[in-house]
């Protein structure tokens, strides 16, 4: 007998070419049925909407799906739960976050870059010390890491510039206090001056 997530994946996959979009994951978890859908380039809200109107609508006419399920369609994410030996094969060069069940000799948590990956085992090289490979039954938990690059330092050569404008506007507000000054000074000498006979 096919589990709900076969059934569903079953029901998504005609939805999901017809859309040009891949299948990522299809998951049940606890009565919440997840879909992640992707598509080379990355997928558009748009797509995600009516992937979501077309795979509900394909669940109502199935009838076999419990009504309190919930339906969540959305993209993997910049960070990408690996499950299967396709999602590790599809992360090879990405860094990746791996946590080991209890009972695995050695430490239980993997950071670093995933440099093989096929059905049975993984391999993951950290920044600062040897690859280590698991089998893949030992990996409890794994997904990919999104490293923000660093912002840029101020005054860099990826500043801002200041603008022509702006240099123009403050040169011009100091020749006009600059000129108003000089107009209180001449104003005064020429009082002074015909003041004295």
């Amino acid at each position: 007998m096919a589990t709900t997530a076969e059934r569903l994946g079953r029901i998504v996959a005609p939805v999901a070419d017809d859309l040009g979009l891949s299948i990522y994951d299809v998951e049940d978890a606890s009565g919440t049925l997840r879909v992640l859908l992707d598509r080379h380039g990355g997928i558009d809200v748009d797509a995600l909407t009516t992937a979501t109107r077309r795979i509900s609508a394909a669940m109502d006419d199935d009838g076999s799906f419990p009504a309190t399920a919930t339906l969540e369609v959305s993209s993997p994410g910049l960070e990408r739960k690996l499950r299967t030996p396709e999602h590790f094969a599809g992360a090879m060069g990405d860094r990746v976050k791996v946590k080991l069940r209890a009972g695995v000799d050695g430490d239980r948590r993997l950071d670093g870059v995933l440099s093989a990956a096929d059905a049975e085992r993984l391999t993951v090289t950290p920044d600062d010390a040897e690859p280590r490979t698991v089998d893949l039954s030992d990996v409890e938990t794994a997904h990919t890491e999104f490293v923000w690059g660093p912002a840029p330092k101020p005054g860099g050569r990826n500043a801002p510039k200041k603008s022509a404008n702006k240099k123009s506007a403050n040169k011009k507000s100091a020749n006009k206090k600059s000129a108003a000054k000089n107009s209180a000074t001449d104003h005064s000498a020429t009082e002074t001056t015909e003041a004295t006979p």
